[in-house]
């Protein structure tokens, strides 16, 4: 791989009933394999979720780890060997944006469902993500944020429908596009 190449970037999410099994599960994926925590903690209803992202191969191990470990009280699970690049710093909130032209906004109830939406939507169409809020503070629920051109975005909020209607989940809530925000919602967006 030459150093203009970015290393591949995989994402793996853990969603558990239990909050103790939780914070456990959690330590024994990081001592697993060399990954990043991108999120850990509790969620509405007295949930715990696991975000971790990294190298292909140490997230598969611990994400391997984390099912075994969870067991019955894992709930929901996610794995993404190439997730989109702008899923990490979206998720901690770091993406760096300069002016909107439009915005999508797409509200699932649950996290691994906005994960895989916010992917499709970012992999579908020339966009930002600006935001992945992950459960925290939302009742359970997850939300992304995405910005562009109208028509990219546009793109973009259909293929996150796609994929959550495809998984026939019914976790997808609700999407809107906001073409050309007020300056003081802009400013709220970023």
């Amino acid at each position: 791989m030459t150093q203009s190449q970015s290393p591949p970037v995989a994402l793996a999410c853990i969603e558990l009933s239990s909050i103790a099994r939780g914070f456990r599960t959690a330590d024994e994926m990081l001592k697993r394999a060399e990954v990043r925590l991108l999120e850990a903690g509790t969620v509405c209803p007295g949930k715990f979720v696991i975000v971790i992202g990294g190298q292909v191969q140490p997230v598969a191990e611990s994400f391997d780890v984390g099912l075994q470990i969870g067991g019955p009280a894992v709930v929901d699970k996610l794995h993404l060997p190439s997730a989109h690049p702008q899923l990490l710093p979206a998720i901690g909130a770091t993406a760096e944006l300069g002016g909107i032209e439009a915005a999508g906004i797409v509200e699932t109830f649950a996290v691994a469902t906005a994960i895989v939406a916010a992917d499709a939507a970012c992999k579908r169409a020339d966009v930002q993500l600006i935001e992945l809020r992950l459960a925290r503070g939302l009742g359970g629920k997850a939300f992304f944020i995405l910005s562009g051109e109208l028509g990219s975005v546009q793109v973009a909020v259909e293929a996150a429908e796609q994929i959550t209607k495809e998984a026939d989940s019914g976790l997808l809530l609700r999407t809107e596009v906001i073409a050309r925000p007020h300056a003081e919602m802009a400013r709220i967006l970023v």
